[in-house]
């Protein structure tokens, strides 16, 4: 095991994190109030390529590697998490199809302008009867000539509203289903019969935006299947290999939130004086410290391992994604639950981040797949010998 990060990836991290301390944190509460991210903060991201860390050099991106995107999610969820959404998104589940399964010629067309962020690319699985039960699908795609026609609807998609592209998946033979009859399509957001739905009213996550994705008569011509026509029918595997990165990305994201909470409570607990002393003189203020950086600690040394694991491909990673994915969202969820503690009353107020941490953290054991998804990934390994 070898986490020696190069050189001009350390370079690059060192400006992500000024860019959170000088841009990003400034504006956390005003983005927080108003739910919506300043253009010009956007238009920054583009210029140092964060929507393109994950996006192969040879289209534009900065390939950085699942360690090196690790190490920026990280820096950037040590303040509002929808700032690492909106690149999160389009550097995973977003783009991840594409690159892992699509032609040459799709990636060629579409993967410049995502690395770029001259487009925002989601992914649309989601459905009202098909959450954890992804296989569930009822989207239809039918051949008509030179096209398909999609007919569903999408819930929960994550940048949905500002969406350019999505990946979208629908059921091509009812009898497969995930054995063979869904498939996956780059869908245009000014194809006809593509439409956004609902934006949707949230507990948190204010600045990241999610919405239904409605398709009615939508045509998607035939070269927009995932993978060109030898690949109709594997949709179901397309998502499941995009869900396993994205399972380490979201780890990352945690273990920094959790950083920056360990963070704010040592700053906290060494001012706010009771019984005439700084409350980080009691024991039980130390514990809940204590506990809360070793469990930081076991989250990114976990993540870091399935990270180098992923890049030097020195196996499949899906169960140790999925241990990641559990481990490290629960963990932060304790973390940000012992802030609130440390900091009183004042934890529940909204002028303080840990509010705002705790709300948007719940998220995270829920969505890329959900607590109990991640056991049944795990334990189904194990017992296949994995």
């Amino acid at each position: 095991m070898n986490y020696d990060i190069p050189e001009e990836l350390q370079a690059m991290v060192d400006t992500v994190k000024r860019f959170v301390k000088q841009d990003l944190m400034p504006i956390s509460q005003q983005v927080e109030d108003e739910d919506h991210i300043p253009e010009e903060v956007i238009q920054t991201m583009r210029e140092l390529g964060l929507f393109g860390l994950s996006i192969p050099a040879q289209y534009g991106g900065l390939e950085v590697g699942t360690l090196g995107e690790c190490l920026v999610y990280e820096a950037m969820s040590t303040v509002n998490a929808c700032f690492r959404s909106i690149i999160g998104t389009n550097n995973g589940i977003g783009s991840q199809g594409i690159i892992l399964d699509g032609t040459e010629e799709q990636r060629e067309r579409y993967l410049p302008k995502l690395a770029s962020g001259e487009w925002i690319g989601v992914f649309a699985l989601t459905e009202p009867e098909a959450g954890s039960d992804a296989a569930n699908i009822q989207t239809t795609a039918e051949r008509k000539g030179d096209h398909w026609v999609l007919n569903g609807r999408k819930h929960f998609i994550t940048n949905g509203p500002s969406a350019d592209l999505a990946t979208v998946f629908a059921v091509t033979d009812k009898e497969k289903r995930a054995r063979g009859g869904i498939t996956a399509f780059l869908v245009e957001k000014d194809f006809e019969g593509y439409a956004v739905g609902t934006i949707e009213r949230k507990m948190g996550m204010r600045g990241s935006h999610t919405s239904e994705l409605i398709f009615e008569d939508c045509k998607v011509p035939v070269e927009n299947v995932v993978g060109g026509e030898a690949n109709i029918g594997q949709g179901f595997k397309t998502a499941m290999k995009t869900l396993d990165k994205g399972r380490l990305t979201m780890g990352a994201s945690t273990v920094g939130s959790a950083q920056a909470l360990l963070d704010l409570s040592l700053e906290y607990a060494q001012q706010r004086v009771q019984f005439g002393k700084p409350i980080s003189e009691f024991q039980s203020i130390q514990n809940m410290l204590a506990e809360m950086a070793t469990n930081i600690y076991a989250g990114r040394q976990m993540l870091y391992h399935a990270a180098w694991l992923r890049d030097t491909k020195a196996k499949p990673v899906v169960k140790e994604a999925a241990m990641v994915k559990l481990f490290c969202t629960n963990m932060a969820n304790r973390v940000a639950d012992m802030a609130v503690q440390i900091f009183g009353g004042m934890g529940y107020m909204k002028e303080f981040p840990v509010e705002r941490f705790y709300r948007d953290l719940r998220l995270t054991r829920i969505y890329e797949g959900t607590d109990e998804i991640q056991r049944l990934v795990i334990a189904r390994n194990l017992l296949k010998g994995n």
